[in-house]
């Protein structure tokens, strides 16, 4: 049986003739303060929470409402980058009252809440919050319980447009990385389905990145190709893009999954460059056969990985429409040869075939950096809800605390040691830090511990985000 251990007395080994005890009593010390002041900093000068929630309709009674739609997205997504993955989580955490004020809380101990059972529990509850993920697409006021209806276009648009805004000026060039991943699913959610190349059962979400910057999130069955909806998720991205910055040049790169017809046609056909692996077959490894015998040559005679480089039109026997620029790397390795293709709609006039490879295409590496932070860092593999609408949604809000998370680190943590530090290492070096939270009339005051090793690194984090960020209305 688990011990309830908040009001009991814990004995420790003793130091000496004194006792060493520890109890729960401390009262409201938030132990993740360093996150929720940096986090709300972001949200209140960006309005990143308020863009967000604007994509729900509440159908709720209005003078029946304790908690409005922005405080109860703000709690989820709060959480979720501090480190609390469950719904059950939210039973304690709902009486911090630093995460009530970062999720917009006037009220931030709860004392005037209606019913004396909830007084001092500022914020919702497990119950509240899984009606908020769980309601139907078609719920309408006369809907007995979940009333609030999340937009889902406007949700991937909300992606969109916090990039573009986290950019004064446009760039010359952006390019889009494709990729999907494997979400494993342990119960019989809705659209589960069992896939052989991961061996589980599980949903096949599609995320897109520029850079850091995450573009979107799409919950995917997984009975279906790796590339399934690229088409429509890159052209709704360019579209919003270019309808802000008409100039920009944008290239598309992924792996081999999405080395497919429609796709490629549809860049060539909107003047959108891409580089994307090509799967190896029989064909392409005899049309580099050459190239791979000098490499393994060049190997024999220095020891080491050797690769050489062909450039070469090629077009397959039924599933391309036309011909098109595919460079081939043949590497050998020890023991082995290691062949490699990517196929481009860009010139070797501009990119030669090593650069291109090397340079261009090798980049992408860094995407699945930034999948592992979601998936990992950020429990967007937490899809244990019923339907793949709910589990959608849970995607979208571990994409919303990345989006908060990430300002932080790329704006408050620039030119820091933390300035490329993962979901994980920020959260245990910056955000889990105790803060003592008084709440007056006027003023709500955080004493922070004065034994924090990153103090300075906290300051300066701070100091950035409030000459970088501006605020908005």
């Amino acid at each position: 049986m688990q011990t309830d251990c908040t009001e009991e007395q814990l004995g420790f080994q003793g130091m000496g003739r004194r006792q060493v005890v520890a109890q729960f009593n401390a009262g409201r010390v938030s132990s993740d303060a360093g996150g929720l002041l940096l986090l709300r900093e972001v949200s209140e000068r960006t309005g990143l929470l308020r863009q967000f929630a604007a994509c729900f309709t509440d159908h709720r009674d209005p003078r029946l409402i304790e908690h409005t739609v922005e405080e109860l997205v703000g709690q989820r997504v709060l959480a979720l980058a501090c480190g609390y993955e469950d719904l059950n989580d939210h039973d304690i955490v709902r009486d911090d009252a630093l995460l009530a004020v970062a999720a917009g809380k006037r009220d931030a101990t709860g004392a005037q809440r209606r019913r004396a059972r909830d007084r001092g529990h500022a914020l919702a509850g497990k119950s509240t919050l899984n009606r908020l993920e769980r309601t139907k697409a078609d719920a309408t006021a006369a809907t007995r319980y979940a009333k609030i209806v999340y937009d889902g276009a406007a949700i991937e648009e909300f992606f969109v447009t916090a990039f573009l805004a986290a950019h004064p000026t446009p760039p010359a060039e952006i390019v889009l990385d494709l990729d999907a991943t494997d979400d494993p699913l342990h119960g019989q959610q809705e659209g589960r389905f069992f896939h052989g190349y991961y061996r589980a059962y599980c949903y096949l979400p599609l995320y897109i990145f520029c850079g850091d910057f995450l573009l979107a999130a799409t919950l995917r069955r997984a009975d279906g190709d790796g590339a399934a909806g690229a088409v429509e998720e890159v052209e709704r991205l360019v579209m919003q893009i270019r309808a802000q910055w008409p100039t920009v040049r944008i290239i598309v790169r992924g792996d081999s999954g999405f080395a497919r017809d429609a796709l490629l046609s549809w860049c060539e056909a909107h003047a959108v460059d891409y580089v994307v692996g090509v799967a190896r077959n029989a064909r392409l490894e005899a049309a580099i056969a050459d190239e791979t015998a000098q490499a393994q040559a060049q190997h024999a005679a220095t020891g080491q990985a050797a690769r050489v480089y062909k450039d070469f039109t090629y077009q397959t026997r039924e599933t391309w429409t036309q011909a098109r620029r595919v460079v081939g790397k043949a590497e050998y390795l020890p023991g082995k040869a290691n062949p490699r293709f990517v196929v481009t709609s860009l010139p070797a006039t501009q990119w030669a075939a090593a650069a291109l490879y090397e340079e261009l295409y090798c980049a992408r590496g860094d995407m699945e950096n930034r999948i592992k932070e979601q998936q990992l860092g950020l429990f967007a593999d937490r899809t244990s809800s019923a339907t793949m609408r709910a589990n959608q949604l849970r995607l979208w809000l571990s994409s919303v605390a990345y989006v908060l998370v990430e300002t932080v680190r790329r704006v408050g943590l620039a030119g820091t040691e933390l300035a490329r530090a993962q979901v994980s290492t920020l959260r245990a070096r910056l955000f889990k830090l105790a803060g003592l939270v008084r709440v007056s009339v006027r003023r709500i005051t955080v004493a922070l511990s004065s034994v924090f090793p990153f103090q300075r690194l906290f300051a300066h984090a701070w100091a950035n985000l409030q000459r970088a960020l501006p605020l908005r209305c």
